[in-house]
């Protein structure tokens, strides 16, 4: 019989060899929560997780549809409740103080630091300076001893190349022969590669833009698609107007927007589902936005002539009430569903009211059911 392989000499040689090599698996222990359960819920597969630590994580999207809001705002704001200091890069100088403390973010030093910086390559000089420092002050400490960070970039489509610089100064644009593609892809290859079994993590905006090409009339993300590749989130978000008041009224006015948010790409549950998020501009995103129809498009919450009801998989006990008190989470009720929550228990259910790929991210119609909702 054969004899079974000394794996520990070939490990103690190559961590030898290979100065700072990361042997065993970074399976992500901090998440930090979008806000939003049901966003939570389709990015990890758990309502209370949202982004991980030690991975990179990006929100892509058109101009208004709260990338900034979820990313700058709810996100921060979560990491700092779990004393995660954050490095906030504003690439785009729109990050006022006075927006941020609307939305419940503490700006002291002791919690944030606000970079505004434009260059790709100041960004990358930033994070591999504080990287060098981190590993050389805690690398030798357990992961429990280690401060967590969280990097966030307000975004990578605002960011500078030295030659779009150089050519702007001497009034004559070009444009940089696609180093920035190039420059972006290294930027997130890199860091993600820094961060890995580290308590640091990076969230990024990116921007969409039209496609110019009629046989593709897709829109795309700038910058290219090598940083997709390196990513292990991707959400691409899109803007629909909210046309519901306070109380749930349907009128004729915008009290906010509707984001389409479609999770393209994850690592930890399946890809491909949405939910809409509404953020009124009177009194922000609720948690509990887009639950109660993420439950029903997973039979869950079953309609009952004009209510919806929910039969307890513990107690048996049944819950019926209209559409608004489901909103509403009267009584704790959705808080019940998520604590009783079992995928296994949850037949996988089409969603019909659904954005398919192609609406979220092109500049074709909605389907007929969704542009009805909005004019209503």
């Amino acid at each position: 019989m054969a004899r079974a392989f000394d794996v520990s000499k070939f490990r103690k040689n190559i961590t030898k060899a290979v100065p700072g090599l990361s042997v065993g698996f970074n399976d992500p222990d901090t998440w930090i929560s979008t806000g939003n359960y049901t966003l939570n819920k389709l990015i990890s597969g758990d309502f209370n997780k949202g982004i991980p630590l030690g991975k990179v994580s990006v929100l892509a999207g058109e101009s208004g549809a709260g990338k900034s809001y979820i990313a700058a705002g709810n996100i921060v704001k979560q990491a700092q409740d779990q004393n995660i200091f954050v490095v906030l890069i504003d690439t785009e100088n729109a990050l006022d103080e006075t927006w941020l403390h609307a939305l419940d973010v503490d700006t002291s030093p002791e919690k944030l630091l606000k970079l505004n910086l434009a260059m790709i390559d100041d960004v990358a000089k930033v994070m591999s300076d504080f990287m060098i420092d981190y590993k050389k002050d805690y690398a030798d400490k357990e992961k429990d001893e280690r401060p967590k960070v969280l990097f966030v970039i307000d975004s990578l489509g605002m960011m500078l190349t030295p030659t779009d610089v150089k050519q702007f100064e001497a009034g004559d644009m070009k444009g940089d022969l696609g180093r920035k593609p190039k420059a972006l892809t290294s930027l997130v290859r890199n860091t993600v590669n820094m961060l890995g079994e580290y308590n640091v993590g990076l969230m990024a905006t990116n921007h969409t833009y039209a496609s110019q090409d009629m046989f593709d009339p897709d829109d795309k993300i700038s910058g290219g698609q090598g940083f997709i590749y390196a990513s292990s989130i991707v959400v691409a978000m899109r803007k629909l107007k909210l046309k519901v008041d306070a109380d749930g009224n349907k009128t004729s006015q915008v009290h906010g927007i509707r984001a389409a948010c479609k999770v393209m790409k994850t690592r930890y549950a399946k890809p491909f589902e949405s939910v809409q998020v509404e953020i009124p501009y009177e009194t922000g995103m609720s948690p509990y936005s887009g639950l109660v129809e993420f439950l029903e498009a997973k039979d869950v919450l079953k309609k009952s002539g004009n209510s919806l009801e929910y039969t307890s998989h513990t107690t048996g006990e049944v819950i019926k009430m209209f559409r608004k008190p489901w909103n509403a989470n009267k009584d704790g009720a959705l808080d019940l569903i998520m604590t009783e929550w079992d995928d296994h228990k949850v037949d996988p259910v089409v969603v019909e009211e659904d954005i398919d790929a192609d609406e979220l991210n092109n500049n074709t119609p909605l389907s007929e059911e969704t542009t009805t909702h909005e004019a209503e």
